[in-house]
């Protein structure tokens, strides 16, 4: 068994940009939110860029890219605008996932088995750049395979289904996700996770001991309405460092 010690913590700053972009103007400010976060004890900082330029912008990950610190993991659809992007910036990490214009957030896993061709220039490139690639995907071994056979270093497993599920069917998923994990960590693919994670469920997920990395965003940007940024993070860090 592949066991990962320390659970590293991506904080997605994307909902400080939506709030922001609400009123227009430059308040509240993704990087003084991804340097707060970093204070706090994030691992890492996870923006996603999307084609409508919904909430992050190109200038905040300019911005993101002087700023910080920490690593930063650019969120990207899978087309020639977003590769340009990411090789002009060269972040530490680029993770592929889908999107599609008319959903409220990612709504479920990129297909990458069933996308095979349109990827492999994608993360070829990303990778001959010094970038890690990163796919975001459903916990099932077809879409592990299509990793695999893409030389992707990371895989992350979309927890949405997890999240909304109850009961015995949240068991069922809890395990498929501990299963992906392991067959990812078997072959080399370091596994992350995340979409929907709260304090009431993260435990269980972060308990899969092979799993290196969760990504979390919306719940704490709005848990830092009741208690602030940095203490929602900092009891992000103690639910997770409790199974840990």
């Amino acid at each position: 068994m592949n066991t990962v010690r320390h659970l590293r913590l991506g904080v997605n700053i994307d909902h400080v940009a939506t709030i922001r972009n609400a009123r227009g103007g430059d308040h509240p400010d993704p990087v003084k939110a991804a340097l707060a976060a970093a204070a706090a004890g994030a691992d890492g900082i996870t923006a996603h860029l999307r084609e409508d330029r919904r909430h992050i912008r190109d200038d905040d990950i300019s911005a993101l890219m002087a700023a910080l610190s920490i690593p930063l993991n650019l969120e990207m659809a899978a087309t020639q605008e977003m590769l340009d992007i990411a090789l002009r910036h060269k972040p530490h990490a680029a993770c592929i996932v889908p999107e599609k214009r008319e959903e409220r957030t990612t709504e479920g896993g990129l297909d990458a088995a069933g996308q095979f061709g349109q990827l492999m220039p994608i993360v070829s490139a990303l990778t001959a750049a010094g970038i890690r690639v990163s796919l975001f995907i459903e916990p099932d071994p077809r879409q592990i395979d299509a990793a695999i056979r893409l030389q992707a270093p990371v895989v992350e497993f979309h927890t949405g289904r997890y999240a909304h599920l109850e009961g015995g069917e949240r068991a069922a998923e809890l395990r498929r996700i501990s299963d992906a994990a392991a067959l990812a960590a078997k072959n080399g693919i370091e596994p992350h996770a995340g979409h929907g994670l709260t304090f009431d469920n993260v435990g269980p997920v972060a308990a899969i001991p092979q799993l290196a990395e969760l990504n979390i965003g919306h719940f704490l940007i709005g848990e830092a309405i009741f208690s602030g940024l940095k203490e929602a993070i900092r009891e992000m860090r103690r639910q997770m460092d409790l199974v840990r």
